[in-house]
Order: C-alpha cells, then sequence, then structure tokens
C-alpha cells in the first residue's frame, strides 16, 4: 500500500505542472474576458462580503454550466474550468463548486455526452476531489463511483478508429480520476471492490499504451484497490 501512496502522489507531481498552467490560463482569460463581460451584473448577483477567494468566479461559471440552452462543449469547459478553482482555492472552493457537481454527475450520464466533452468533466471531478476528503466524501452521496465504473463496462461497437481512441482515452482518464478518488480513501477501496469485473477492466487497461502519461493510472488504481492480494 506504501508504493500504491507513493504511486499516486508521483501522478500528482508529474500533473501539477499541467494543471498549473491551465490555472493560469483561465486566470488570463477571466481577467481578459469574462470579468469584462460581466462587471455591470456583478454588484448584484455576487455579494461583495464574501470571502471565498474563487467564489466570484465559480459562480459566473456555474451560470455557463448550468445554462441547458447552450452548447456542451462550452458547459462542459466551465465545469472544467470550476474543477481547476475548486484545486487552486482549497477546501473553501471546494465546498462552493460541489454546488455544481451535480450537474456534472448528470452530463456524465448522458449517453448522447461525445467522449471528448465527459473528458472535461472528469477534469473537472479530478481537480475537485485531489486531497479534498469532503469534495470526496460528496462525490461519493453523488454516485460517482459507479457513475465512473459504469463506463469501463458500457459496449462500444463503433469500427471507427478515431472513435475507438476517443472511447479508449475517456477509459484511461476514468482511471485517472479513480485514482485520485480512491487514494487514502479506505472508504472508496471497499465500494470498488465490490464491482466484481473491474478487476477484469484494470487488467487489460493497464495492457494499453500508456506514453505521455506520467504513470500507468489503470495499474496504480489496481494497487490501490488491492486487487494484487486477491
Amino acid at each position: 500500500m506504501a508504493n500504491s501512496r507513493f504511486s499516486c502522489r508521483q501522478i500528482w507531481v508529474n500533473m501539477y505542472g499541467y494543471f498549473a498552467g491551465l490555472c493560469r490560463h483561465l486566470q488570463k482569460y477571466w481577467c481578459a474576458t469574462v470579468k469584462g463581460f460581466f462587471v455591470k451584473k456583478k454588484e448584484k448577483q455576487i455579494p461583495s462580503a464574501e470571502t471565498c477567494f474563487h467564489k466570484e468566479k465559480i459562480v459566473v461559471l456555474g451560470q455557463v454550466l448550468m445554462n441547458e440552452y447552450l452548447p456542451i462543449e462550452k458547459r462542459a469547459q466551465a465545469a472544467q474550468k470550476i474543477g481547476l478553482l475548486a484545486f487552486t482555492g482549497g477546501p473553501p472552493a471546494g465546498k462552493f463548486a460541489a454546488e455544481y457537481m451535480k450537474e456534472v454527475a448528470h452530463l456524465l450520464q448522458d449517453e448522447e455526452v461525445a467522449p471528448k466533452i465527459k473528458i472535461l468533466l472528469l477534469q473537472s471531478v479530478a481537480c475537485w476531489c485531489y486531497l479534498n476528503p469532503v469534495s470526496q466524501k460528496r462525490a461519493q452521496s453523488l454516485q460517482f463511483i459507479p457513475i465512473l465504473v459504469h463506463f469501463f463496462e458500457g459496449r462500444f461497437e463503433s469500427t471507427i478508429k478515431s472513435e475507438i481512441n476517443s472511447y479508449l482515452l475517456l477509459k484511461l482518464w476514468t482511471c485517472y480520476v479513480l485514482s485520485v478518488m480512491t487514494c487514502n480513501n479506505l472508504s472508496y477501496v471497499k465500494e470498488l471492490k465490490e464491482h466484481r469485473a473491474l478487476k477484469y477492466h484494470l487488467q487489460m487497461l493497464s495492457a494499453e499504451n500508456w506514453s505521455g502519461w506520467p504513470k500507468n493510472c489503470a495499474k496504480v488504481l489496481y494497487f490501490l484497490i488491492g486487487f494484487h492480494r486477491t
């Protein structure tokens, strides 16, 4: 288990630069675009006494996420940015971001949503849950585990190579998100063990090409759950 925890920590050490870069980009986007667009509405929508560092940004992005009239990709991008703000803003931001995760769970269950869109949603969940026991507990109550495990069990019958690759990438990201949720969280380990077919799926995915990733996340998750002992 010690090696598993080390592997999980190492994933985040390597991925930190990726998330930090996205965060810097988001801050520039906020200052240049979003803040200017909403500046006239800000006083009415956001109480000036709010103490949560990222709350203003999360509220604006949350409005985008919840707007069913917007393109699904734009809503998913907003969700991804909410996750990044939860990651950089600490527990207060994570608590406020939780308000929008029910919608993220709903979109992940929509069979019509393309894999590339669901990957944006998965990235949101990963950031929100990273080293945050409160967010992890909330995610568990929102049934994220069965939602994510379903991605391994679903059948995909396309013969188009690009679509096959996109679906595989969705599964790789699912491994990554579950490894983030499971690291140092025994309740996740216990629940994931109840999914009997998961051991087989992780064995198959661990044999896939993980080049470009800091670690083979299927293998990391396999060890975190303790399947290597059974």
